[in-house]
Order: structure tokens, then C-alpha cells, then sequence
């Protein structure tokens, strides 16, 4: 009763009329309607259906709106009148199963669900105060991330990939096999055609049982991209309040910087670094700082974040790499191998599993690093033959278990692993990798770790 009455109290009269001045790019200027930032319009054209759209912001007497479909059929003086002033999103358990769009309506042509409930889609992130320590692992089904990169209940990751190197493969497989009790997917600024092949393929009927699926294509306006990523958002908070465990996946964080890069260009905002305006670095830790864990229950988040030209230094990806809890590097070099999931350990980093581990665990992946980083150094004198064996004994020990920790770092798609099982196959690893350096060249009569 209270949560209803503070919408109420938040939600003015719809009674503010205005009308249309002029059109810039897909942007509206309004004049007479002195309607807050975040609010819902509607322009009612002489002909068709009414366009929706937000007030994004003002310029001298005018009204920014930004709409959220086309403005075709919109001309001078077409009336805009207030629709509501806060933003609220139907939710409810019959999400589970179902896809929707930006603004929580379904769209997969089955019957509407029964959603009792109503959540705000701008939420504050919890008080960093009362946020519990997060000590408890969460299992992704992904046996080089709960191996090498263990991720707990509650923390925010970046997948770090350019195009075409098995992004979404890898959010796939975590989304049917992870531990988590829900999964909340976003499918931001994707191809049309790549989001049934998502579904269907790469999330399957077993994922999707337990998911919510907030789809925008590429061809959805930038507002409706940038309010999907909030939606989502709004969704998983929804159920962790619940007290579940939910994955949160955004694919992706950077299509959703993209979109409010257009939002603030066309609301008269300088660019900054490579065309981003300034609201853009704000809005990023304002949506990322929600997820997390609460006293009730946790989101952990992964959020794909698409590198142009393979460079993980470009602003959007340096300043998410310092917002989140870790981050997950995909190779596009180790893809062209056939390496799945093309994870690159040496650069991949989880910054709480020194916190949610044991010390035999940590032990076992440091020493593959190490051989890991050994046989990288000396890569080009191996593949040329001139490395002579017997050179040097850490080296010869790289040589020896390279194939084993490739073997151990790659997954069928249809084969899970899970956490017990990663760490269990990770400590014997380690074991072998500690017994070949302190032994050189005559580990070799050791037994091998058995195939997978």
C-alpha cells in the first residue's frame, strides 16, 4: 500500500497541452508544454496513430522531445499533450519465459501475462553502506571462469569482445547453465535476425524456461536502446528484492553508450572524447552501480562490452574496466584457432576471487598462469624449433603441459561443467603444473589428466 501511494503521490496531472515548433534530426522541439525531464508525451497526428516520446530536456523556451517511434506525418503546430510524468514498469513471476521490448510489453505473440506488480524503471542503486560483502561463488557452468576467474553472488563483470569472436555463444551457455535462480537477458542494439537465433539456439528452451529476454534491434530509436538496458535493469531488481539470485547479461554496454550518445548530441551537448558527450560517463556507473547484492538477494552482472577494432582502451571500455568488479577478455586470435570460449586468461582478471576461494584454488591458478605466461613469452622461438629442451626447466615444463591447459580451458557448447567439477579438474591441473616445474623434462612419466 505504501509503495502504491508514493506513485500516486509522484505522478502529476496530465493536463499540460502543447504543440509542435520545429523537427531536428529525430528530435522535436514543443512549445507551451512545461513538462519535467523523464516525462511521456504524446504527439497526435492528424492522421495514424499518436507517437509517444520523453522529454530529454529544454533549449531557450523550448521542450526537447525525443520520440519513440517514427516522426512521419508530424508537421508545425501538431498538439502534444502530457501522458504521465514517471516512468513504471509492469512486473510480476509471469515475465519468466517471455520476451519483451523496452517498455515491458511482450512481443513473442503469446497470451498477456498477469503482472500485479509495479516497479520504477530510474531506481537509486542500494546504499553502498548496507550492501553485504559478497563470499559466496556463483557458478556460470563455463569451467575457465569458475576455474580461473571465479565470480560471486552479487558482482559486475565486463566481457570485453569485438564482433564475431563468440560473445554471444558464451552468454548463452551461461545463461542455461549458471547456478543462478533467474536470468534476465538484454539484447541491446542486436541485429533482427540474431535475436531468434539467440533464443532458440544459443539459450534454448531449458533457458529461456527461467529468463526474461528485453529485446531492442539496431533499428528501435536510440531512446527505446537506452531504456531497454534500464528495463532490464528494473526487472532483475525486481526479483532480487524477491530474494532470488539473478543474472543480469547485457549484450551490450556499449550499444547502450551509443544510444545516449545520440540522445545527447541531439539535445545540444558538446562531444567529448571520440563523440561522447559528458551525460554519457555519468550515466554508465548510475546503471552498473545497481546491480549487485542487497540484504534480500543479488544480481550478478555480466555486460558484454563490443571493443571497436579489437582495442580495449577505446573510452566506453577504459571507463567501464574501472567500474566493474572484473572483466573477461575475448581474442579474436585465439578464436581463429578454434579455441571456444575464446577466453584470454593472462589478460582476464576477477577482482573478488581472492575473497570467495580457497588457497589450494588460488595456488592451482596461479601456476598455470605462470606456465601459461611462460610459454607466451617463448611462443616464437617454440613454433620456429629454436628452443632447445633442456634449456630451461620452466620453460620445459610449458612446453610439456600446453596441450593440458588447452584442453582444460576449452567447453563444448553442450558441455557443462560445473563449479565443483572446474575446481576439482583446476587443483589436479595445478598439481601437475608445480610437480613439471620442480622436475623439468622428467614430469613427462607423470599421468596425463584425463580427456574431456
Amino acid at each position: 500500500m505504501n509503495d502504491l501511494v508514493a506513485q500516486l503521490d509522484s505522478i502529476q496531472p496530465a493536463a499540460l497541452r502543447g504543440s509542435v515548433v520545429r523537427t531536428e534530426g529525430m528530435m522535436t522541439a514543443v512549445a507551451g508544454l512545461p513538462a519535467p525531464v523523464g516525462a511521456i508525451v504524446e504527439i497526435q497526428r492528424q492522421s495514424g496513430p499518436s507517437v509517444e516520446g520523453e522529454v530529454i530536456g529544454f533549449r531557450d523556451e523550448l521542450t526537447l522531445v525525443y520520440p519513440f517511434s517514427s516522426l512521419l506525418g508530424v508537421r508545425r503546430g501538431t498538439p502534444v499533450r502530457l501522458k504521465r510524468t514517471s516512468r513504471y514498469l509492469r512486473v510480476g513471476e509471469e515475465l519468466l519465459g517471455r520476451v519483451i521490448d523496452a517498455r515491458g510489453r511482450t512481443t513473442d505473440h503469446l497470451p498477456k501475462p498477469a503482472l500485479p506488480d509495479r516497479v520504477a524503471l530510474d531506481q537509486r542503486p542500494p546504499i553502498a553502506t548496507e550492501r553485504p560483502t559478497i563470499d559466496t561463488p556463483l557458478s556460470t557452468g563455463i569451467r575457465a571462469i569458475d576455474g580461473m576467474l571465479t565470480c560471486g553472488c552479487g558482482q559486475r563483470v565486463g566481457v570485453f569482445a569485438g564482433s564475431g569472436v563468440g560473445k554471444s555463444v558464451t552468454l548463452g551457455m551461461m545463461a542455461r547453465y549458471t547456478s543462478a535462480d533467474i536470468n534476465v537477458i538484454a539484447l541491446i542494439g542486436e541485429r533482427g535476425r540474431e535475436v531468434n537465433e539467440f533464443i532458440k539456439r544459443d539459450l534454448g528452451p531449458e533457458g529461456l524456461a527461467r529468463s526474461v529476454v528485453v529485446v531492442a534491434t539496431s533499428d528501435e530509436p536510440a531512446l527505446l536502446r537506452l531504456q531497454a538496458a534500464m528495463t532490464a535493469t528494473a526487472v532483475a531488481e525486481y526479483f532480487r528484492d524477491q530474494g532470488k539470485d539473478v543474472l543480469l547479461l547485457m549484450d551490450s554496454l556499449t550499444r547502450f553508450a551509443m544510444a545516449q550518445r545520440e540522445i545527447g548530441l541531439a539535445a545540444g551537448e558538446p562531444p567529448a572524447t571520440r563523440g561522447y558527450p559528458p551525460s554519457m560517463f555519468g550515466l554508465l556507473p548510475k546503471l552498473v552501480e545497481r546491480a549487485g547484492r542487497s540484504a534480500l538477494g543479488s544480481i550478478t552482472a555480466f555486460y558484454s562490452v563490443l571493443v571497436e577494432g579489437d582495442d580495449t582502451n577505446e573510452p566506453v571500455s577504459d571507463t567501464v574496466r574501472g567500474l566493474l568488479d572484473g572483466h573477461i577478455i575475448l581474442s579474436r586470435e585465439i578464436a581463429s584457432r578454434g579455441h571456444y570460449p575464446a577466453i584470454d586468461i593472462l589478460q582476464s582478471l576477477s577482482r573478488l576471487m581472492p575473497s570467495i576461494t580457497s588457497q589450494e584454488q588460488r595456488d592451482a591458478a596461479q601456476a598455470i598462469r605462470e606456465l601459461m605466461a611462460i610459454y607466451r613469452d617463448h611462443e616464437d622461438l617454440i613454433s620456429i624449433g629454436a628452443y632447445r629442451q633442456g634449456s630451461n626447466r620452466a620453460v620445459d615444463a610449458a612446453i610439456l603441459l600446453h596441450q593440458e591447459i588447452d584442453q582444460f580451458l576449452r567447453q563444448r557448447v553442450d558441455n557443462p561443467c560445473s563449479l565443483g567439477q572446474a575446481v576439482a579438474e583446476l587443483v589436479q591441473l595445478g598439481a601437475r603444473c608445480n610437480a613439471a616445474k620442480s622436475m623439468g623434462s622428467n614430469a613427462s612419466n607423470q599421468p596425463p589428466v584425463a580427456a574431456r
